[in-house]
């Protein structure tokens, strides 16, 4: 296990800490539970390939450290404070995968509908806060005399490959990102089904994690070349929702379900650490 590995794992076992914080600091499920940070932990174990890369689990902290600190802007359009370092987090994403810059029309949309804090004043603050880390970044690159970098960051952005070159991903990528696709559709049909029995400010965070999970996989399928950074994304939206699914569902259907998932999830971590 060479240095890169172990920096990918230590940054992975806090974006599990992390994600038990979102649970716990919300209150995602209504009753005491740790699945949410449990079903993170578990998919992360099953998806390996994420392992090959730092700048994945660069992407999953930084997004997780967005959603923290931009729900503690819930209806305050003038908690610029939040919304600045929530973009901060966003914006040291984008420097080690510049793609993240294309959610932020997305997550101004979320501002202004399900977190309620959208104002020209946060608008602000989230520019200021995407463009912070790269005041580092410059004042570096002006030393090393490549401040010209800069500008082919800030293009490759904008540059995409040929969509729906699957040919690219392998037979366990496909698996992987199947089964994580069926993990979010059955926990966002849960949700709209028994989204009255949470609050109001709850059903608005899942919501955002229902439009945030279907912008990576939209995402994914169109530029299968970024197929890593975006499963790392859906996967931390997708923990809870699925959480969602398993703690508050005990009818005979769902015990079947739960069985079922679980057993396709330790094959699939098996077939992906064995066979790859």
């Amino acid at each position: 296990m060479g240095y890169g590995q172990w920096m990918t794992f230590a940054l992975l076992l806090v974006a599990t800490l992390m994600m038990a914080e979102l649970n716990n600091g919300y209150s995602l499920i209504r009753i005491y539970s740790r699945m949410v940070s449990c079903s993170f932990m578990v998919m992360i174990t099953m998806s390996l390939t994420l392992f090959e890369s730092v700048t994945v689990a660069v992407v999953m902290v930084a997004f997780i450290a967005f959603l923290l600190l931009i729900f503690r802007a819930y209806q305050n359009p003038g908690a610029v404070g939040w919304v600045f370092y929530a973009f901060v987090a966003l914006g040291i994403s984008s420097i080690v995968f510049s793609k993240s810059l294309l959610f932020v029309p997305v997550l101004w949309v979320i501002m202004a509908v399900n977190v309620l804090c959208f104002s020209p004043r946060t608008l602000i603050a989230s520019l200021l806060g995407i463009i912070t880390p790269y005041w580092f970044v410059a004042a570096w690159l002006i030393y090393q005399g490549n401040i010209s970098y800069l500008g082919t960051h800030f293009l490759s952005a904008l540059q995409f490959g040929t969509p729906f070159q699957f040919s690219i991903l392998n037979i366990h990528q496909l698996l992987t990102f199947a089964f994580v696709l069926v993990l979010a559709v059955i926990g966002a049909v849960h949700f709209f089904l028994y989204s009255y029995q949470d609050r109001i400010r709850i059903r608005l965070m899942y919501e955002t994690f229902v439009v945030l999970d279907a912008c990576a996989v939209i995402f994914a399928i169109l530029q299968p070349q970024y197929f890593d950074e975006m499963l790392g994304m859906s996967i931390v939206t997708t923990a809870t929702l699925i959480g969602h699914f398993l703690a508050l569902t005990h009818s005979r259907l769902s015990n079947i379900t739960m069985f079922v998932l679980a057993g396709v999830t330790l094959a699939l971590t098996i077939f992906n650490l064995w066979l790859d």
